[in-house]
């Protein structure tokens, strides 16, 4: 996986939440919770999360009362994701683990639904790590990609580790191989979030409100920069 190695450093994981959702990155937090929290109600259910980071769906879905554990290769963004969930004090209704996505360490069926956000970018070999997914879950499987015909590719290679980009037939093609079919999806965000986050909240509100009513248009889906996936086991 792209920049394993990065995101377990002390470090990155203290400034990893401030230097990608403060500022405009204030509304890709807050849509990003959004979706997560529509795909996976009701909450009381049993859920893994893979590539938890410091937490901020575990230990919001636990606070709804789910039944959830979180699993990141990284131990200091797990430290950064328990601190938070003693913080909202929700500590004892979730699990933080350490593990390797290629290799889920639970049998077969063993979640209601799995979900990982900001993680398929990173995935160097995405169908393995969707089939794991597909294998624990007995019923949901949500994730989200970013789009390779988007703003995102007009910067994509000057980021340190670049990101995987998806078309939506690359998409339906490892939904296929996973035994995934597709109940719903959705596709945001015409202008990058680096863009976002680059820019002060009131400014950020501004291009948001632009960018949303492009997203309301036919031109829409094929701009959108991020794609949500719902999708059920068959």
């Amino acid at each position: 996986m792209k920049g394993a190695e990065w995101y377990q450093a002390d470090d990155v994981a203290e400034e990893y939440e401030d230097k990608r959702f403060s500022r405009g990155g204030r509304l890709i937090d807050q849509r990003e919770k959004a979706a997560v929290m529509r795909a996976l109600s009701p909450w009381r259910k049993r859920v893994l999360e893979i590539a938890c980071g410091t937490g901020r769906f575990t230990a919001m879905l636990a606070s709804e009362g789910a039944d959830i554990v979180g699993l990141d290769i990284s131990e200091a963004m797990l430290q950064q994701g328990r601190t938070k969930a003693q913080r909202l004090g929700v500590d004892d209704h979730l699990e933080f683990m350490r593990g390797d996505a290629a290799r889920l360490p639970f049998p077969d069926d063993h979640f209601d639904a799995v979900f990982a956000m900001r993680f398929f970018h990173l995935a160097d070999t995405p169908a393995s790590f969707l089939a794991e997914m597909a294998r624990v879950s007995k019923s949901q499987v949500f994730f989200d990609t970013f789009n390779r015909f988007s703003t995102r590719s007009l910067y994509n290679a000057l980021l340190p580790m670049g990101s995987r980009l998806y078309s939506e037939t690359e998409v339906y093609r490892l939904l296929d191989g996973a035994g995934l079919q597709l109940e719903g999806s959705e596709h945001d965000f015409v202008l990058p979030y680096g863009f976002y986050r680059k820019i002060p909240d009131g400014v950020a509100q501004a291009f948001r409100t632009v960018d949303s009513a492009i997203g309301r248009t036919p031109l829409g889906r094929p701009l959108a920069s991020v794609s949500y996936w719902d999708v059920r086991v068959a």
